[in-house]
């Protein structure tokens, strides 16, 4: 297993981000403004472990999620955890919903 916490290079894939920018946003749908918005936060598992991101550190590609405009600033300004517990998503799953129905 991958210890979560070792910096590991950033794993860039303009393909998916291609993929993530076509997609209506994973909250409401809006599918104009759609931005690829990284996860920061950390998330423990034994098939997935990904490690929290920093101040100007960006998580690997396959951690973007769908967010128009609106909805990706807000991201950015608050708890990211809550962020999406407000919309009752588990952002790791949708990722890897993506990443599969890519």
């Amino acid at each position: 297993m991958i210890d979560p916490n070792f910096r590991q290079p950033r794993a860039e894939d303009p393909e998916y981000l291609k993929y993530i920018r076509q997609q209506p946003c994973c909250i409401c749908g809006e599918n104009t403004t759609v931005e690829a918005a990284h996860l920061r936060v950390g998330y423990i598992a034994a098939s997935v472990p990904k490690r929290a991101t920093g101040m100007g550190e960006k998580s690997s590609d396959k951690w973007a999620l769908p967010l128009c405009g609106k909805h990706h600033r807000e991201q950015h300004t608050m708890n990211e955890r809550e962020f999406w517990s407000r919309y009752g998503l588990d952002p790791f799953a949708l990722s890897m919903h993506y990443q599969v129905k890519r």
